[in-house]
């Protein structure tokens, strides 16, 4: 007898089925249970292929004691392997001398993993963040979304943990990098749910994001780090095409020879003194639109159909794209929230902006998720800050619309798609009969706004206006056809139950700081661009990577302290 490690794949459990997954194993291997002396999950997704069948797809490691020739034999089986486990990448350090501490501009998801791959090598990174520490910035933000009462400094786009803090917490992405299991686990280590090792749409949620965020913080200074907040790099000092300080923004001056910049997408203050340095940036595409609602229960019987409301599923999520005939737009959903609410996220006075959100459970009984059409520098412009303008001139008719108190633009779906007087009066009545007739039907269930939601839900408020009068017509005109298309996708999802907020104009950066193989900026050597806000990422986990790699080029050509 022989003691193998396997990884298995694709183990499949039907919810049909009352089977362990230690059964479903040894059936895939065709061997017997008691032969398995460890199952270990990998990777687990849901199949909702068929949904007449839909099931629970794993992939495992395990541990079994087997005669070599059925060892043999069950290698030659598909997704069938030896377990070789992943080793961590060492780091290189580089020999050259460092005499300022390196500095990072921006506590977001980039700025905290870059920061900490600093200090767990020595480097001793200082981490500037222009808004509050988070205790102080959840007060802000809440006092934001009860009265209205918008604070520049503090808010869902500056401060501790960056806009990621007030998301669904997703950390899905579409890079493949054998260093994501590295980051995962130290973001368990500082707080996150053990299942975003293993999940195949990991989340966090905004409220165990929270504690993530301090857990990361922490171990940044526990390692020799430092972290100031209300802090703000207001100029970049320059020598002969190279970065040689920052000017901060009580006057000190501050020697340093190597600034990651992970400012964040918003930091339009930032780019404006960029583009007056000289500093190498052009614009790029990005999209604009709205956030949907619908009752999650829609889109649960949509996905899952009879399974929907089991409990080893969830709430269902989608993701949608259309392409108009000529190719030229795309209407897509993008950060869905299950379970979530929409929520403003201004980060400037006159400025209405909306963004969705979730915490961990997902329980608000809401489904929402942007809605948004790509635009490129062919609708704004090639200079580098024209995108800015861009997205600004639409903020700020969306406040104008909403009543210039921050409540934002918001319709029914209907009555966007129809062209009518813009009204939430009929879906609300069709949401109010629609939780009626749910009870009715389910007497023994929790109903009514706890299991629906309120909807719209966005805070501080909405009010009733024209969301085609303030976007670009082919903005609107694209989302028409999508939303028309999603309804033959998702049944209903074009139906009277939708409500549509506006605008969402930050679903990423529009520019780019370019930058070159080594990370650092094609024109201003000290320089590392990184991140969302500069280009190089698209969410959560995307950018912990780029702050990852943009570390380690760092440690690649200095020496720690």
């Amino acid at each position: 007898m022989t003691l193998m490690q396997l990884r298995v794949n694709d183990v499949r459990i039907s919810l049909l089925k009352e089977k362990t997954l230690k059964e479903c194993v040894a059936d895939k291997l065709g061997i017997r249970k008691a032969a398995l002396q460890k199952v270990q999950v990998l990777h687990r997704a849901v199949d909702a292929r068929r949904k007449n069948n839909i099931g629970l797809l794993y992939h495992v490691t395990v541990e079994a004691d087997l005669p070599q020739a059925v060892g043999k034999k069950i290698l030659s089986r598909p997704g069938v392997s030896l377990f070789v486990p992943a080793q961590p990448e060492v780091p290189q350090l580089g020999k050259v001398p460092i005499t300022e501490r390196p500095v990072v501009i921006g506590a977001g998801p980039a700025g905290l993993t870059a920061a900490l791959e600093l200090a767990k090598y020595g480097y001793r990174p200082l981490v500037l963040e222009r808004g509050r520490a988070l205790h102080k910035r959840v007060e802000d933000v809440d006092r934001f979304w009860r009265t209205g009462e918008f604070d520049p400094v503090s808010n869902v786009q500056f401060g501790m943990g960056g806009a990621g803090t007030f998301s669904d917490g997703k950390l899905t992405t579409r890079v493949n990098d054998p260093v994501m299991a590295d980051i995962l686990q130290a973001f368990v280590k500082a707080g996150a749910p053990k299942e975003i090792l293993t999940e195949h749409k990991p989340h966090v949620g905004t409220d165990k994001l929270r504690a993530m965020v301090q857990g990361l913080a922490a171990e940044i200074e526990h390692c020799g780090g430092e972290i100031r907040c209300e802090t703000q790099a207001v100029d970049f000092l320059i020598k002969d095409n190279r970065l040689t300080g920052l000017l901060l923004d009580d006057g000190t001056v501050m020697a340093t020879e190597a600034v990651i910049l992970a400012c964040g997408h918003s930091a339009r203050d930032t780019y404006k003194v960029l583009a007056s340095r000289g500093i190498g940036m052009e614009a790029k595409a990005f999209a604009i639109g709205v956030r949907v609602e619908h009752p999650q229960i829609l889109i649960d019987q949509a996905q899952y159909g009879d399974f929907a409301g089991h409990p080893q599923l969830g709430v269902a999520d989608y993701a949608l794209v259309y392409h108009t005939e000529d190719r030229k737009r795309a209407a897509y959903s993008f950060c869905m929230c299950p379970g979530g609410q929409v929520v403003a996220a201004a980060s400037e006075e006159g400025g209405v902006v909306v963004n969705g959100m979730s915490l961990y459970q997902r329980d608000s009984g809401i489904a929402n998720s942007a809605l948004v059409v790509n635009v490129t520098p062919d609708d704004f412009g090639t200079e580098p800050l024209a995108g800015v303008a861009f997205q600004r001139k639409y903020e700020r008719m969306a406040f104008m619309a909403g009543g210039q108190n921050y409540k934002a633009p918001a319709q029914s779906v209907q009555s966007f798609l129809q062209g009518t007087k813009p009204t939430l009066w009929d879906a609300q009545m069709y949401l109010q009969d629609l939780s009626v007739k749910y009870r009715d039907d389910h007497p023994a269930e929790k109903t009514g706004e706890a299991f629906f939601g309120a909807m719209p839900s966005c805070r501080p408020g909405v009010t009733e206006a024209a969301l085609e009068s303030i976007l670009p017509n082919y903005v609107s005109d694209t989302l028409k056809q999508g939303i028309r298309y999603f309804g033959r996708r998702i049944q209903g999802f074009d139906g009277p139950s939708g409500i549509l907020t506006g605008v969402e104009t930050r679903t990423s950066a529009p520019l780019r700081i370019v930058r070159g193989s080594d990370y650092q900026s094609m024109t201003h050597a000290g320089l590392y661009p990184c991140g969302e806000g500069c280009g190089y990422a698209g969410g959560i986990m995307s950018a912990a990577l780029d702050g990852y790699h943009v570390a380690r080029a760092i440690m690649k050509k200095y020496k720690p302290f």
